[in-house]
């Protein structure tokens, strides 16, 4: 019997490249709204929830400009964009290993909850997950991914002992280490985690092969 039960995943840059469709969503907010961006809209400013993300590609905390931009966005990823997402190589076999397995998936992400449905649809991967939390996914909103974790944790009454998180960035491990889980990062997507950047108690997965291999030899 694998040693974790409760398998839970952050969503960019673990199971899905969306750096395509993210980019190209935030770039064609500010074009319709005349703004520049103060930062360069590449691949370094995903992971942060949306409204973070704007700010700073803003340089602006003005709330009616966020706002702006953030129904840009939306309006053109929720509709087409989010099917630019594409997953990363490995993960749909992952997933099916671990689900056949028996143990229990589940996604903890800073992406809001309309459009991380939407991409598990659109890529088959729905069945697989028992729970889906997203910051957005209650009222009010829950400030940060610790939060939600540990709201998930608490909802569903997984054990700590038998639960770990799967990220692609420093803010999952020290969300993991906040509520005293086990942290595992993936280093195949555009997040990947320097050495240096590394806890100590962290481990690396180098593909979803290898990190399935893992969780279910314990």
């Amino acid at each position: 019997m694998p040693r974790y039960t409760h398998i839970l995943f952050d969503l960019d840059g673990t199971l899905i490249d969306s750096a395509p469709a993210i980019l190209a969503s935030f770039r064609n907010a500010f074009a319709k709204t005349g703004i520049t961006p103060v930062v360069a809209i590449d691949e370094s400013i995903i992971g942060p929830p949306l409204l973070e993300t704007l700010q700073i590609l803003s340089g602006s905390h003005d709330k009616a400009l966020i706002d702006t931009l953030a129904n840009g966005f939306k309006a053109g990823y929720d509709s087409e964009g989010y099917r630019q997402t594409a997953a990363y190589a490995g993960v749909g076999d992952m997933l099916e290993r671990l689900k056949n397995a028996g143990l229990s998936l589940s996604i903890a992400t800073n992406k809001r909850i309309l459009p991380t449905r939407l991409i598990l649809d659109h890529l088959g991967w729905s069945a697989y997950f028992d729970h889906l939390y997203a910051l957005d996914l209650f009222e009010p909103r829950l400030p940060n991914k610790a939060a939600m974790i540990a709201r998930l944790m608490t909802d569903h009454a997984l054990p700590a002992d038998r639960s770990i998180y799967i990220g692609d960035r420093s803010e999952d491990g020290e969300s993991a280490d906040a509520n005293t889980l086990p942290f595992i990062a993936a280093t195949w997507g555009y997040g990947s985690l320097e050495p240096t950047e590394m806890a100590a108690h962290w481990r690396v997965a180098t593909s979803p092969g290898e990190l399935a291999d893992t969780l279910l030899a314990g």
